[in-house]
């Protein structure tokens, strides 16, 4: 694996290495010890899926507040979508600002990201899954939220969302 970090401090670009021969291909998509030795101690608690049939779907901009605040490593197993994470903490000193990333099936790109980071995307094609692995384990109650087009952020989409849900559209701007 190769980790390549972002303009944001605690995301970082995951990229598999496959193994390919006839038979197909082999990349490993995580391992402690070489999160570990690239400064990331990551250890999931949990594995979860997003799975969305309609290109144009827009989830996010999610995160879990503190004291149960999550880190987690984002890849897509079917599809491709627009993945964004926004520095949402206050002492950053890339505070409000954004990376995106295309993941696919295809290129088996990651995206890790740390606490305190709001994390979203748009789905560009139909059928697209996104898995997620998470730690620690998701706690209810704790879920949390800034708007996709907030003008604090400046997000720069890919496409204007076909579909999203009525919480994520109705976060406020973001205040801090």
């Amino acid at each position: 694996m190769r980790f390549t970090p972002t303009p944001i401090a605690g995301v970082v670009r995951v990229e598999a290495e496959p193994h390919a021969d006839e038979r197909g291909l082999f990349a490993r998509l995580h391992c402690p010890e070489a999160f570990a030795a690239a400064g990331i101690p990551f250890e999931p608690a949990q594995t979860s899926i997003s799975r969305n049939p309609k290109a144009g779907t827009l989830r996010g901009m999610h995160y879990q507040a503190a004291p149960h605040a999550e880190t987690k490593l984002v890849r897509v197993t079917r599809g491709r979508v627009f993945d964004v994470a926004v520095d949402l903490r206050p002492d950053s000193p890339t505070y409000r600002q954004w990376t995106g990333a295309e993941l696919s099936a295809e290129n088996l790109l990651g995206l890790f990201i740390d606490e305190g980071i709001a994390h979203g995307f748009l789905t560009l094609e139909p059928d697209s899954d996104v898995v997620y692995q998470i730690a620690p384990a998701y706690r209810p109650g704790h879920d949390a939220g800034v708007r996709w087009n907030d003008p604090a952020f400046g997000i720069d989409w890919p496409a204007a969302p076909r579909l999203i849900s009525e919480r994520d559209a109705s976060y406020p701007d973001h205040r801090g």
